[in-house]
């Protein structure tokens, strides 16, 4: 069952290593890879945060703004980048033991998709987040970004 607290363990300060396709719609389109930073915080006692994802070698910004519906003990996570100034449509989900999942869709290169995140490979001092869109109903997906977390050297990693 998700919490208000699933993303406690993101909060601080990491160093990010991400690996994208170059054509998010193809994977043979080889990958990219580039660092950055990341910092989050908590808002509404646990039950929303924010981060924001420094990544100066590609000249951008990103903000993830994550809220918990009581409600519905789900997590919306919303993404904005620097390069449009514009809050992408969310994706859905929660966390089932140490595995967060996450759909919504959108739109890529002008197709319809489904989008697919997922938290995983937690602890105190790592974290991994994959994204993967599908255009054939979920049948198939294309993972086409992954960033690996590493809490940042400054940081004493917590419990």
């Amino acid at each position: 069952m998700s919490t208000a607290h699933d993303f406690d363990f993101f909060h601080g300060e990491w160093d990010v290593l991400h690996r994208r396709l170059v054509d998010f719609l193809d994977a043979d389109s080889g990958w990219e890879e580039f660092p950055a930073t990341s910092r989050c915080w908590s808002l509404f006692d646990g039950a929303a945060n924010i981060d924001e994802l420094d990544v100066p070698v590609q000249g951008w910004k990103g903000l993830t703004l994550r809220l918990f519906d009581r409600e519905s003990e789900q997590w919306s996570l919303n993404w904005s980048s620097s390069r449009s100034g514009r809050l992408f449509p969310p994706v859905v989900g929660r966390f089932v033991g140490a595995e967060g999942v996450f759909h919504g869709d959108d739109t890529h290169d002008g197709k319809d998709v489904r989008v697919r995140f997922v938290w995983s490979g937690i602890s105190a001092g790592t974290a991994r987040w994959e994204q993967a869109f599908s255009v054939d109903g979920e049948k198939t997906w294309v993972t086409n970004w992954v960033m690996e977390f590493t809490r940042a050297a400054s940081e004493t990693p917590s419990a």
